[in-house]
């Protein structure tokens, strides 16, 4: 049992409590709430004891899209599996079998506060594979897993035009990419069709669109241009799919077109160079004027791209160049959680969810601010060094 004591409590579930209390029990919040007295409930003497007072209390942070662990850090080419850029359409892959959680970034993340992540393939093909929603902090990753498959990678633009034309083969064009794209899917809604009539066996090639097409997982889709961003919403409607819209470097010049889609956008990595000729419009403000525009909008460093532990830091550049305070903090916490589909498990403080909680002692937005504790599952995966 652990209790958590005092420190400002910032649910993202609509609670504010100056000061509060969370009761941990067996990796579940039991009970949490504000204290009208030094304390609101009885600690049996067995118990551990978390004092947060002057510090903010709050759900871990989500990292709605990166590759940490599949392209490992300090390893080169040898740890380098984020893309099988061979064949432009491979949608069986899955991330899980290609990430390590050895992968120092793991480490940084959980001393960052960041207690969950979507991680899966690259964008050189123009179906990548199967990403995975996990917690950051464990060496198995079986044990990590919080939903698999989480989404299905495509990818639109630049990535899949450089790799493939380099090579001579197709696609060498945006015409090319969206052509095997929905040549790909519809191969999938016929092989579903025969599956349900029981015309075919089950087909590995093909099985893992099944929850593509019943909408129990969407596409995530790599766009940075406004035209990629209308393709990728394009074929998402023609096939009747959920869809993320991931990067969406310009989403900021077409917020509103976006905001009736009701199709969410995963914003990023702002803190990086505009190295490519899409990201010319790369921007702070993007993610600001989309949550303003009503666009359902999460943070991402796009891990390695910027580093994992940068991802509170992105969230407070959002706060500089516009985006409301509360609304930055929900796009680390509550809004990823919604926009990939585990919000019943993480994202907030509430009872009955993963208790997964990061104590900061200052504002987290804040780049001089430090994490005290992380928790996950109810264990504490960090604790600062001074808290010895």
């Amino acid at each position: 049992m652990l209790f958590i004591i005092g420190g400002k409590i910032l649910t993202m579930a609509g609670q504010v409590w100056e000061r509060g209390y969370l009761r941990i029990e067996e990796g579940k919040i039991c009970e949490l709430g504000p204290m009208e007295q030094d304390c609101p409930v009885k600690i049996p003497e067995d118990a551990q004891v978390i004092w947060a007072d002057g510090s903010i209390v709050m759900p871990g942070l989500i990292e709605a899209h990166c590759h940490m662990g599949i392209t490992e850090e300090k390893k080169g080419r040898e740890g380098n599996d984020m893309n099988e850029n061979v064949d432009p359409v491979t949608p069986w892959l899955r991330g899980i079998d290609a990430i390590n959680t050895m992968d120092a970034a793991f480490g940084d993340a959980v001393r960052a506060g960041i207690t969950s992540a979507m991680i899966g393939p690259g964008s050189s093909n123009v179906v990548g594979g199967q990403f995975v929603f996990l917690k950051t902090w464990g060496r198995c990753i079986d044990d990590l897993i919080v939903l698999e498959p989480a989404a299905m990678k495509v990818a639109f633009g630049e990535n899949p035009k450089t790799n493939y034309g380099d090579q001579g083969s197709s696609p060498v064009t945006r015409m090319g990419i969206a052509g095997m794209l929905r040549e790909e899917l519809s191969k999938a809604v016929k092989y579903r069709e025969q599956r349900i009539s029981g015309e075919i066996e089950p087909d590995f090639r093909y099985e893992c669109w099944l929850p593509v097409l019943e909408k129990r997982i969407p596409l995530k889709a790599h766009a940075h241009r406004a035209d990629d961003i209308f393709t990728a919403m394009r074929i998402a409607r023609e096939f009747d799919l959920l869809i993320t819209l991931d990067h969406c470097t310009e989403g900021h010049l077409i917020a509103e077109k976006i905001a009736t889609s009701g199709y969410p956008a995963i914003v990023g990595p702002d803190l990086s160079s505009r190295n490519k000729i899409e990201v010319q419009n790369l921007a702070f403000k993007t993610i600001g004027i989309l949550n303003k525009a009503g666009v359902k909008t999460a943070v991402m460093t796009d891990h390695p791209i910027s580093l994992i532990q940068s991802l509170p830091i992105c969230a407070g550049w959002a706060v500089k160049a516009g985006m409301k305070y509360m609304e930055a903090l929900k796009a680390v916490t509550i809004y990823p959680a919604e926009i990939c589909r585990v919000d019943h498990r993480v994202g907030s403080l509430e009872v009955g969810k993963d208790a997964d909680v990061a104590i900061f002692d200052g504002d987290p937005l804040e780049i001089k601010t430090k994490i005290r504790y992380t928790i996950i599952n109810g264990e504490i995966a960090y604790m600062d060094k001074e808290e010895n």
